[in-house]
């Protein structure tokens, strides 16, 4: 907790003591003025020098020292003088207390720079070379801090949570900059096209680009394909996968039975582990499901050698009362509702058996680089099941790449940024892996607008474990729960103020002394934290307070805007740069495109690691 001390009052000295020592200040400095003026008018007249201030007021009262016109002259000038440095200092320290806004004072009762130092970029240049990443760089910036405008960074270890209002600043501050400095490869989610427009163009030259847009939120055509049955290797991936797709598809505050919830979850298991034993395309699962009474499955897993058990249990479900059967298979059918959207599954499925389109393969690209790119929008018709499905394959590939790279880590950290995470990436598991990510090198951003966004995604309890889980916690303003700016406003510390009172008790004088507790930002701060100012709470070390380095104050900033040029439809604009940072000064139209087209060859269809 940080800590700090004011102090207010008259302190020890009484009303009579502080006028007596003004009225000496007063006449030493009169004094002083008088003796410079004679100084310089004798050394100008040639007559006899004044000796020490004192002396030469006495010979000056007895007549032993002339004051001449040169001497008034002189005082005069001295007068002048040290108005105009008074009132230019009160000017100065006026104007910059008027400029340093009421949050940033508060600084000053934050971390010290000896308590960041992890956080400087000599400290975590020092943690990178440790952890094997020095050629990384020091990790991902946060910003500068008010107080001694330090750069601070979160190392190759550190997992990032940060919660952002709307219209803060969190894209151009936090998600586009960890984009652009990431070594090796990036994985993004986001429900717009922002991310994608400004970085596909800094990043095409770090590898290849997959963009991964099923909703047409950035007009991306399905290029290249992925085919989620290649994340099921046993029973255990097929039924993570299945508790993907279910979470994605839940509706906040939806009523559950633990029956038919539990059931329907293993059903669709074990239809997508039939899927993806017989290499089917994914949307043969939703063909099963519409009909209720086809054992196909069944007879696929009972075919294939150790699935004995999943395909009992799948003949259990079929088999089953007919009430019974329709309530499995309808809250199954209701998690795979998204495959019946066509403009979906097109990036799911192959394009027919001559289908030469690339198939996206995790573990190539976590070895080879590049950037995925994963969008979708909220509410009816979402493709959130297959964003959170391809981006936890992602990730789990990178982990079990590093388990066999030196030290456990991956050589280049793999940066995961997942803005809106609890609307488009909704991984159900994420607050118990957390953790474990940073050991592997595997450097995650989960980015939200407010608290109750991750209770809604995680629960109470797995919001929690999330925020407690990461390293670094940003909180950028924005937000407007009470209970949650209250807890940062605790998490900040406190500081306290001395004040002193004097009372009179027949005729004697007596002081005393008061100490008040404060906190140092109080919930009004927080909630009405300006533009460009970010709270950021490091795991043991004292909050700071730090300005925020947004991608178009960055030395990159003109590839940034030339990415911005060629791919951002509204470019062709002519509003200029200075007014709005996210268009760059171009008149031209933007250029038809396309994803630029990974080096590698396409997998033959159903390829599975480590599968059948």
């Amino acid at each position: 907790m940080a800590q700090g001390r004011k102090s207010t009052g008259p302190g020890g000295l009484s009303p009579e003591s502080v006028l007596i020592f003004a009225i000496i200040g007063v006449v030493a400095l009169v004094v002083f003025s008088m003796w410079i003026a004679l100084k310089v008018a004798s050394a100008i007249n040639g007559s006899r020098p004044a000796g020490n201030p004192f002396d030469a007021i006495v010979d000056l009262s007895k007549g032993n020292l002339e004051w001449s016109g040169a001497a008034t002259g002189i005082l005069v000038v001295e007068i002048v003088v040290l108005l105009g440095l008074v009132g230019g200092g009160w000017m100065f320290f006026r104007n910059r207390e008027r400029s340093i806004g009421r949050v940033d004072r508060q600084a000053q009762l934050m971390s010290k720079r000896s308590e960041i130092y992890k956080l400087t970029r000599e400290g975590a240049q020092e943690k990178a070379n440790q952890l094997g990443a020095g050629h990384a760089g020091p990790g991902i910036l946060i910003g500068r801090t008010v107080r001694d405008n330090l750069e601070v960074f979160g190392n190759w270890e550190d997992m990032h949570v940060d919660i952002w209002g709307p219209r803060t600043g969190k894209t151009t501050s936090r998600a586009v900059p960890a984009i652009l400095d990431a070594p090796g490869c990036v994985v993004a989610t986001s429900n717009k096209r922002d991310i994608v427009d400004a970085t596909r163009g800094p990043r095409s030259e770090k590898g290849p680009l997959w963009v991964f847009d099923p909703q047409e939120v950035c007009e991306e055509p399905p290029n290249w394909w992925w085919n989620p049955l290649t994340y099921i290797t046993d029973e255990t991936k097929a039924r993570e996968l299945a508790e993907h797709f279910v979470a994605s598809q839940r509706q906040v505050g939806a009523q559950t039975d633990a029956f038919f919830d539990a059931a329907g979850t293993d059903l669709l298991a074990g239809l997508l582990l039939a899927a993806a034993v017989a290499k089917r395309p994914i949307t043969q699962v939703y063909s099963w499901l519409a009909d209720q009474r086809n054992d196909e499955p069944e007879r696929i897993l009972r075919n294939t050698p150790g699935l004995q058990l999943s395909a009992d249990a799948l003949s259990g479900v079929i088999n089953a009362p007919d009430k019974q059967r329709a309530g499995v298979y309808g809250t199954a059918q209701q998690s795979a509702q998204f495959l019946v959207n066509r403009k979906v599954t097109r990036w799911v499925i192959p394009n027919g058996p001559n289908d030469n389109r690339p198939q996206f393969n995790p573990h190539e690209f976590v070895r080879q680089g590049g950037t995925l790119y994963s969008l979708s929008k909220e509410g009816a018709g979402t493709a959130g099941p297959l964003v959170t499905a391809l981006t936890v394959a992602v990730v789990e590939a990178a982990e079990q790449y590093a388990r066999g790279c030196p030290m456990g880590r991956m050589p280049s950290p793999l940066v995961g940024v997942l803005d809106e995470a609890a609307n488009v990436c909704r991984w159900k598991n994420l607050p118990d892996l957390y953790s474990h990510f940073g050991s592997r090198g595997i450097v995650l951003m989960t980015i939200l607008q407010s608290w109750a966004q991750g209770q809604e995604c995680w629960g109470d309890h797995g919001m929690q474990k999330l925020w407690g889980s990461a390293n670094i916690r940003v909180y950028g303003g924005g937000a407007a729960d009470s209970t949650f700016l209250e807890s940062l406003s605790k998490m900040i510390g406190d500081y306290d103020i001395s004040s002193s009172s004097v009372s009179y008790n027949e005729g004697k004088r007596g002081t005393s002394q008061q100490v008040q507790r404060h906190n140092i930002m109080e919930v009004s701060d927080l909630a009405s934290m300006p533009p460009g100012r970010a709270v950021v709470f490091p795991s043991g070390i004292p909050a700071t307070l730090v300005k925020t380095v947004p991608w178009f104050t960055r030395p990159d900033a003109g590839a940034v805007k030339a990415s911005l040029a060629k791919y951002d439809p509204g470019a062709a604009s002519s509003v200029p740069v200075s007014n709005n940072p996210w268009v760059a000064s171009s008149t031209q139209a933007p250029p038809q495109r396309g994803p630029e087209r990974p080096v590698w060859e396409q997998q033959s269809e159903g390829d599975n690691r480590g599968g059948w």
